[in-house]
């Protein structure tokens, strides 16, 4: 995959190039250097090359947790470290994964990915598996992934992510604000609004069924109630959508059900984005100096850190 990069502006000034990609990598270009001059982001070549890689997904990852269990498996690696799920680039070999843990009675979740980052341990590519995507989408991809090449904490996923969601909703919104398109920024507040309503019925399902499987019932029994509050918690989901506060986007998530290694990486990483926001409003917006006073909340434990990030007052996001 890597060996069939080519410099984005090379892909761009080839006549035979698509006139659609055409136009999106040249977006990317004006976005990569956008993340460099106004969010002060690594200024390296992560995103400036581009591969068709002739798949809708680049790798395809397998999570799973036992029948009565939220903590999902985990797998180590020499240099990853452990992490909750494993990653493969072809498709069989996952599928024969998922199949051999299902016979061990395992939950199992398998869905591909269409990006994914090396966290600045190689100079990620744009491919064709997302370069299609609304530029909401792919500028808040771009920022986000390249904030974790700049603060990435060890074990603190709800740091790192929530410092990389700050950047990314910031960065989108001055995105939009340079290219005068207050409309697509409207669009993107109002996606974010249904994801916080989808996660947090995620977090209620994930929450009844940890409290289900702390009770001291016979397997049958467990496994009877295990099903009956997923069986309900689908019907909650098409209330949500009956109401007109979920729409169609999250239909092909829910169409291949819930289950405990679905709902294992449900996680409040959101919590401290408004811990996060304020920092850069006390900044007055100017990024360095966010960076900055990051980088000390970094050098703090991690209880420390969180409770600073969490007593921090809520911000309002600003319009463009």
């Amino acid at each position: 995959m890597m060996s069939s990069t080519e410099p984005i502006e090379q892909v761009v000034a080839d006549p035979q190039t698509n006139p659609e990609i055409r136009q999106q990598l040249e977006k990317v270009l004006l976005m990569r250097d956008f993340a460099v001059t106004e969010l002060g982001l690594p200024d390296n070549d992560s995103y400036r090359r581009y591969a068709d890689i002739g798949r809708p997904y680049v790798v395809w990852n397998v999570v799973a947790a036992t029948e009565f269990s939220l903590s999902p498996k985990q797998w180590c690696f020499p240099v990853a470290g452990c992490v909750s799920y494993k990653g493969y680039f072809a498709q069989t070999d996952a599928e024969e994964l998922a199949y051999d843990l299902r016979s061990e009675n395992y939950d199992v979740d398998l869905y591909g990915v269409q990006a994914y980052s090396t966290l600045g341990w190689f100079n990620d590519p744009v491919l064709n598996t997302f370069i299609s995507s609304s530029d909401a989408r792919l500028a808040g991809l771009l920022f986000h992934e390249l904030a974790h090449q700049l603060v990435y904490i060890d074990g603190d996923s709800s740091f790192n992510e929530a410092f990389a969601m700050t950047v990314q909703i910031e960065g989108v919104r001055r995105w939009f604000q340079q290219t005068a398109n207050p409309e697509e920024w409207q669009h993107f507040l109002d996606q974010q609004v249904q994801t916080e309503v989808f996660q947090d019925y995620l977090q209620t399902v994930h929450e009844q069924l940890s409290v289900l499987y702390r009770q001291d019932l016979s397997t049958e029994e467990m496994r009877a109630k295990k099903q009956r509050l997923i069986s309900v918690a689908m019907e909650e989901f098409a209330q949500l959508k009956k109401a007109g506060r979920l729409n169609h986007r999250f239909d092909r998530w829910m169409s291949r059900g819930l289950n405990n290694a679905r709902l294992a990486g449900i996680a409040t990483y959101r919590e401290l984005v408004p811990g996060f926001q304020v920092i850069l409003q006390q900044c007055r917006g100017d990024f360095g100096c966010f960076y900055t006073q990051v980088e000390q909340l970094v050098k703090l434990p991690k209880n420390t850190r969180r409770s600073r990030l969490k007593n921090q007052s809520p911000p309002v996001l600003k319009t463009i």
